[in-house]
């Protein structure tokens, strides 16, 4: 093998089985981390977290997919030569700035052992340099182009999911400050009448300001996401509008468990990264061109869809709000909210989830690459952009991160609660498995009887199922 550095033939034993040995090691230590951690989770009964404890274990094995990909077929895609007027075209530095040596050597110094690495890898870059050569061409993507690619891919990776954990506990320690309020609720008793207008709820939401102009109700909402997004006035309002909808009897129901056990489940969507966001990452590496400054108009996105949705959710109760004020001048018994999904964009609550998941990923892609090339080009790099660009979206993307934490996080865990229907979390797991099962049994019958026959065990609550889920919906949660 020529050109290709010192094979196996040549290493001596001694180090091909340390260095094996320690590379196992360290993987087997993450494995077993990670078992005892869903070990602990299913002991708690904590099925949602050990749900997205599973996702993260599929991430990491995507990862492991791609890693062995690049790994496999780095040379192949080496060898792939274009002209060299298509490789100078929507470089992310002006031609001259542009040196290889200048660019990888702070990298590979950092990751590497001082000469091995660094001759591997700039002699796989010269064999392949040399094939293009021959044919007047360049590398479509050099060997340490692609190292770095590698690298990156993985940083981004375990940056989404650490943001995203983050974001949860943050929010999730927020959330955890109402629990003295559904205390409170429980304690609340009386029929005495209620005028409307004098209730906390509507006086936030209804009365002054945005009572007249719509406008000015989206400016309010706009602006109260950044203070006491989520009173106690509201969450005993939303809490025993969603127990009227749907557990009518059980006024104890525990409302905030059940929250949180949506949160948690919802958790599980967020923390993976879609195809689509595949695709958004894609684009964003197309997007960085020399002079374009494209990464701080891509950091506004996440800042401008997180303001938008906490903008919706507040704008939702305000809606509540208006149709109680609007239709009652007074009402026996405290007020009571009607849930509907209505409010929400296209009649769809989930859609606010797939913001705040593609408003996660953006801000991650943002602060990954933003320390990755800190530590592999250095802040005086090229590719890192000017320092009027880079510490504005810096800035930018901690600021996201605080505010979806602290407001638009525990603001969705609650305003998503007034769609029209209730999340399959409020159900314990064996519950849900009698769900599927009751509604598979009811498809088989419904397809074996004759056309035009009334017959049917669908409404039967005998069936395995509906009862337990009517139980539960009322019951379960005191």
């Amino acid at each position: 093998m020529a050109g290709g550095g010192t094979t196996l033939e040549q290493t001596p034993t001694w180090v091909v089985a340390a260095v094996c040995s320690v590379i196992v090691a360290i993987s087997l230590a993450v494995e077993r981390v990670l078992h005892a951690t869903g070990k602990y989770l299913k002991k708690k009964n904590q099925k949602s977290l050990f749900e997205s404890l599973l996702k993260i274990k599929e991430e990491l094995m995507l990862l492991g997919f791609i890693s062995l990909l690049l790994t496999v077929f780095q040379s192949r895609i080496s060898e792939i030569c274009i002209s060299r007027e298509a490789s100078k075209k929507w470089l992310p530095c002006k031609e001259e700035d542009s040196s290889a040596e200048s660019t990888t050597s702070h990298f590979q110094a950092f990751f590497s052992s001082p000469g091995l690495s660094r001759r591997l890898l700039a002699e796989a870059s010269s064999d392949a340099t040399s094939y293009c050569d021959k044919k007047g061409m360049v590398p479509l993507l050099s060997t340490t182009a692609l190292h770095h690619l590698h690298i990156f891919i993985f940083v981004l990776a375990v940056t989404h999911v650490t943001i995203c954990a983050l974001t949860i506990l943050f929010g999730g320690a927020k959330i955890s400050q109402w629990k003295k309020w559904e205390d409170d609720a429980n304690l609340q008793h009386g029929m005495m009448f209620t005028k409307v207008k004098d209730h906390a709820f509507i006086r936030s939401h209804f009365l002054g300001v945005g009572k007249l102009s719509l406008l000015l109700g989206w400016i309010h909402s706009f602006f109260k996401q950044f203070y006491s997004s989520v009173t106690k006035s509201d969450y005993t309002t939303l809490r025993l509008g969603f127990i009227m909808t749907h557990c009518r009897g059980n006024p104890k129901f525990n409302f905030h468990r059940y929250m949180v056990r949506a949160l948690e489940a919802d958790f599980k969507k967020v923390v993976g990264i879609s195809w689509y966001l595949w695709v958004f990452l894609s684009v964003f590496l197309l997007l960085n061109v020399s002079g374009w400054h494209a990464y701080f108009y891509v950091s506004l996105i996440p800042a401008v869809l997180l303001l938008a949705v906490g903008t919706k959710l507040e704008h939702v109760l305000n809606q509540l709000a208006h149709e109680v004020a609007e239709k009652h001048e007074a009402v026996e018994g405290d007020l009571v909210v009607q849930p509907s999904d209505d409010h929400f964009w296209f009649h769809r609550p989930k859609m606010v989830l797939l913001l705040i998941h593609i408003i996660l990923f953006q801000n991650s892609f943002e602060l990954a690459f933003f320390f990755f090339i800190l530590v592999q080009y250095k802040f005086s790099s090229c590719i890192m952009g000017p320092v009027g660009f880079v510490i504005p979206r810096l800035v930018i993307g901690v600021l996201v991160q605080f505010l979806c934490s602290y407001s638009t996080l525990p603001l969705y865990a609650i305003v998503t609660q007034m769609g029209s229907s209730f999340k399959k979390a409020i159900f314990d797991e064996h519950v849900q498995q009698g769900i599927s099962v009751w509604a598979k049994h009811a498809k088989m019958n419904k397809k074996k009887e004759p056309s035009g026959s009334n017959n049917t065990n669908q409404s039967d609550p005998s069936h395995p199922g509906e009862k337990e889920a009517e139980m539960t919906l009322c019951g379960q949660d005191r």
